[in-house]
């Protein structure tokens, strides 16, 4: 079992510093941090958000909760799942099917109604049950693909749930942090308001509705919303975790998916934290005293190879070759002022999910060439390859210098990178239609990042020749008879040891097989004002803002 945040001279210029001053003051008493999200827009708040992880940090774990939540408390230690909304839960004995979770007395959503087994079954039904009044596809594709095995919920009492799953599945309490909670009285309340008499149509405008007043049981509340523009959270004082309960009065998000340009807004005080500085501004962020901070996440970029028929990343000697010419310590210093750290895998050595892989991912262009003539190519004979990327996003770092400093490198061993850079959103979104859809527009690899905290976002889902799309997130279609028999070893690892020999055994294979171009981990880079104090920079993709204050 499992177990258990002096008079000035009058005139039109003073007037507007004294209204000014006056705001400031006012300002003072309600402690605001106003953040620079890499996102051009803000995720989804209706309970599942999009955008990537980004989304769940920002408008998941925020406003929502799960039945399970990632404790973020350190900074040193790896983040592991804790009781959130359930305080504890267990596989049956007799079906290892069904998974009974013990829910939290006395946690209310912030419209004040009571959360409950009621609730989980609604939030449950409202992805998977299609003939339910309150199924929204719009929610299915972010959650389902990352709980694919999740089939049903069965009230057993006020206070108690079975989950059952397809197959037996001993990641399902991590993939539940997935899974937010929204309120079914208020969507109730909205649906009920709506003026359609279509029972469908008055469950989109609902779900509109109740994106723009969200009911949770988070630690912050929605307070104001503007698309494009800010969403402004404020704190729960009523929060169930009293150790939680946020210190500063409220948050200010803000779309700003340029680097320069959040860096500008950092140093002129427009906001007050910026996800991912610009690295050639580290020095002047430093120098006016603004804060860094950064750490290895469990978190990778890469580009992800498609494996259709035709593809040429189908020769092994080809994905090796690739993995084998790119310098990443030159980026890392070169480029990105320090703030990546070189990928040899999913895991680096000394996690317990690493194995003991055979190829050795590192910077021999030499071999990366010998590769590649062996596979037919040269300077004469070169090998076109199409990679999607993004401009900005989630996670995404600096990926368009990224991509052209590993385009530069490429050429070096006989490839011809071309990159189609589309927006972060639909990039997300191509991500699980897959490399056969057209959206893919002919790619050959897609470079969307992906966070390595828990197995099944690590590496199931795009290994395993069953979360191929529209599952999940093998975009690639991966379909090894060897992944699949070391993926189903996971499944029924109920035992934690044995769990995580089963884990390093399917990584070791990832990196044999050359299954990535494996590029970085993401340090989490993170710049903010010194009056910023008590913020945690967890070993996660994921933040806590209930610790910080702001003097």
């Amino acid at each position: 079992m499992l177990k258990s945040a002096s008079v000035p001279k009058i005139g039109p210029a003073v007037i507007l510093a004294s209204a000014l001053a006056v705001f400031a003051t006012a300002a003072s008493a309600q402690s605001t941090v106003r953040i620079g999200m890499t996102a051009a827009d803000i995720p989804r708040t209706l309970g599942q958000p999009d955008q990537g992880f980004e989304g769940n940090r920002f408008t998941g774990n925020t406003m929502y909760e799960g039945l399970t939540l990632w404790d973020l408390s350190s900074a040193e230690k790896p983040s592991v799942v804790i009781p959130g909304l359930a305080t504890e839960w267990a596989v049956s004995p007799t079906e290892n099917t069904k998974w009974i979770f013990k829910l939290r007395p006395g946690v209310k959503f912030h419209d004040g109604s009571d959360f409950n087994a009621d609730a989980v079954v609604w939030n449950v039904e409202k992805v998977l049950k299609q003939d339910a009044p309150h199924f929204d596809a719009s929610q299915v594709g972010v959650t389902a693909s990352r709980m694919p095995t999740l089939r049903s919920a069965r009230k057993i009492d006020d206070m108690t749930v079975e989950l059952t799953t397809s197959a037996p599945e001993s990641l399902l309490p991590i993939n539940l942090t997935n899974l937010f909670m929204a309120s079914p009285a208020q969507w109730k309340k909205l649906y009920d308001a709506s003026s359609a008499t279509d029972p469908k149509e008055k469950a989109k405008q609902a779900w509109d509705a109740f994106s723009r007043n969200a009911s949770g049981t988070g630690p912050w509340k929605m307070s104001s919303f503007v698309p494009r523009e800010r969403l402004e959270l404020v704190k729960n004082d009523a929060y169930w975790n009293p150790a939680r309960r946020p210190k500063v009065d409220k948050l200010v998000l803000l779309p700003m998916p340029e680097a320069n340009a959040r860096t500008a807004a950092l140093l002129s005080g427009q906001v007050d934290w910026i996800e991912n500085p610009s690295p050639d501004a580290l020095p002047q962020i430093k120098q006016r005293g603004f804060v860094i901070h950064a750490n290895e996440q469990p978190h990778v970029w890469p580009w992800q190879f498609s494996r259709i028929e035709g593809s040429p990343w189908n020769d092994i000697r080809v994905r090796k070759a690739a993995n084998l010419c790119v310098d990443r310590a030159a980026m890392k210093d070169g480029l990105l002022g320090g703030l990546m750290a070189p990928a040899s895998g999913t895991f680096e050595p000394g996690h317990p999910w690493r194995g003991n892989p055979k190829f050795q991912i590192k910077y021999d262009p030499d071999q990366a060439r010998k590769l590649m003539t062996e596979a037919g190519f040269s300077k004469a004979k070169r090998l076109k390859v199409k990679t999607q990327t993004s401009a900005s996003g989630s996670g995404q770092m600096l990926p368009l210098p990224m991509n052209e400093f590993i385009q530069q490198s490429l050429a070096e061993c006989f490839f011809d990178v071309e990159l189609d850079v589309i927006e972060w959103n639909t990039l997300f979104t191509n991500w699980r239609k897959g490399a056969k859809d057209e959206s893919a527009r002919g790619s050959h690899a897609t470079n969307v990042t992906y966070a390595a905290m828990d197995p099944f976002f690590a590496m199931i889902r795009f290994l395993d020749s069953k979360m191929a799309p529209p599952v999940s997130n093998n975009w690639g279609f991966n379909n090894d008879p060897e992944y699949d028999k070391l993926v189903a070893a996971v499944r029924v690892a109920f035992d934690p040891a044995d769990r995580d020999k089963a884990l390093a055994a399917l990584h070791e294979r990832s990196v044999d097989e050359a299954a990535f171009l494996f590029v970085a981990h993401d340090v989490g880079p993170r710049a903010m004002s010194p009056k910023i104090k008590g913020f945690v920079q967890p070993k996660s993709w994921f933040v806590d803002f209930s610790t910080m204050t702001m003097n």
